[in-house]
């Protein structure tokens, strides 16, 4: 049995506007209890056709999840394969779900439309 936080998974995400990314992302946060869906939408930089996503735990470094481009989905991790989804419906937000959180999944969640943003990101 779990009782307050310890049965809380705390979702966070990196808005888009302190790395000129022009990337959007919703929620701004998100806590979610044990075994339930939890998602997180990314409007890319107009123009782009590509979404990296990857989160970010206390005191450890990014950590990449997947890589779509357009609609498909071109790399992913076997993290990303054993509970995760993502998606980029043309004209809609691309998205990326966790199918039954953890506690292992409380992060910072970061959504990017170019490689070279993150790798910036991650050195700083």
């Amino acid at each position: 049995m779990c009782f307050g936080l310890l049965c809380c998974v705390a979702l966070l995400f990196w808005g888009a506007g302190s790395m000129d990314t022009e990337v959007t992302q919703s929620p701004s946060g998100l806590v979610k209890g044990k075994d339930q869906k939890a998602k997180m939408d990314c409007v890319p930089k107009k123009g782009h056709i590509n979404v990296y996503w990857y989160r970010k735990k206390l005191e450890e470094p990014f950590e990449f999840l997947v890589y779509l481009q357009k609609q498909d989905i071109v790399k992913d991790t076997e993290v990303f394969k054993q509970r995760f989804s993502a998606e980029c419906p043309q004209n809609s937000p691309c998205s990326l779900e966790i199918n039954s959180t953890e506690a292992a999944d409380s992060a910072l969640y970061f959504c990017a439309s170019s490689q070279s943003t993150v790798q910036h990101v991650s050195s700083s």
